[in-house]
């Protein structure tokens, strides 16, 4: 016998309770989303950019709990993201992981296997003389999960820095004006180095799982802000076209994705182009039982073309995406 297995990611964009001025509301996006999420029918569902809300001085995911609310996930065992040290959520963009099958255990990691980098900015008004840290927003959220065979699943739930550019002191006129290409570029420069100093410590925790299991069964999902070839992504891959070590082969991980056709493997419209920056990446251990992908892109608007916003559109700008697989039922 063999037990299917839907694992699943999703960016809700910003899933909030209080809509700003003439956005929709939270039952507006919930009307349009619950559908989206029943349709995915996932055993595991990762989801990016859950906002919380204040309630009481307590910080609570009420918005998600309200989305969640008369579909399988509102019964399903969760692991959340929480501000380091403490058992708050984030107010903004928490990471939350829901599963059928047990969870045995979860956490979260930033800066525990990769440090922050030292940067003096060179473009900052007035100059900068000293090198800080730079730290990235999101920590990655790791669960292990019990399989129907008595095996674990090793979850990630990534959202990596996104391509905007980062603040430049003294460099910007205006929220959306660079004074000048050069701070621009710092900007992107700097987005650039967070989002592969997360892929980094993501690698790192994935070879320390291999360490300590040679064969263990895991996925890596989430919003990578990167399309499959681009550094971020290939750094967690960790291809043997890559490091050019063969005996490397068995902790490579494998893009689901690949089996999609090309002309409907995107998750994110920009400019009329289809970009694929949500990934599910499996062990090799997991090839074996893995079945097929599915992007839910059909209805996938582009933000970017002139006069599209917010307003315009309930709906996450992201595409979810499914990876099925067939592993032994016990």
């Amino acid at each position: 016998m063999v037990a299917k297995l839907r694992i699943a990611t999703f960016n809700l964009e910003n899933l909030d309770d209080e809509a700003g001025e003439g956005l929709f509301s939270l039952q507006q996006r919930i009307e349009v989303m619950r559908p989206q999420l029943i349709r995915l029918q996932a055993d595991i569902l990762c989801l990016q950019e859950v906002h919380s809300q204040e309630e009481g001085g307590e910080r609570t995911l009420s918005a998600l709990e309200q989305l969640l609310e008369e579909t399988p996930y509102a019964d399903y065992q969760r692991a959340t993201t929480h501000v380091e040290g403490g058992s708050q959520f984030y107010a903004e963009r928490n990471l939350v992981i829901l599963s059928r099958h047990a969870i045995c255990e979860h956490h979260q990691y930033k800066h525990d296997y990769a440090p922050p980098p030292a940067y003096r900015l060179v473009t900052a008004e007035p100059p900068e003389n000293q090198a800080e840290n730079l730290t990235w927003e999101r920590p990655i959220l790791h669960a292990e999960i019990e399989l129907p065979d008595g095996g674990t699943l090793n979850v990630l739930n990534l959202h990596l820095k996104s391509k905007l550019p980062s603040n430049v002191p003294g460099q910007k006129k205006d929220p959306y004006t660079w004074k000048s290409a050069s701070g621009w570029a710092e900007g992107f420069f700097l987005s650039s180095m967070m989002r592969v100093g997360q892929a980094l410590e993501t690698r790192m925790l994935i070879d320390r799982i291999f360490d300590e299991d040679e064969g263990a069964l895991i996925v890596a999902c989430g919003d990578f802000n990167a399309d499959l070839d681009d550094v971020p992504v290939q750094a967690i891959r960790g291809d043997v076209e890559s490091t050019g070590n063969g005996e490397l082969a068995w902790r490579v991980m494998v893009p689901c994705e690949n089996s999609v056709p090309e002309s409907a493997r995107y998750s994110l419209l920009y400019l009329g182009k289809g970009e694929m920056i949500d990934h599910v990446l499996m062990s090799r251990s997991l090839l074996g039982h893995y079945r097929h992908s599915e992007v839910h892109n059909e209805l996938l608007h582009d933000e970017s073309v002139a006069f599209a916003t917010d307003v315009k559109y309930p709906e996450s700008d992201h595409a979810p995406v499914v990876a099925g697989f067939e592993l032994p039922d016990g």
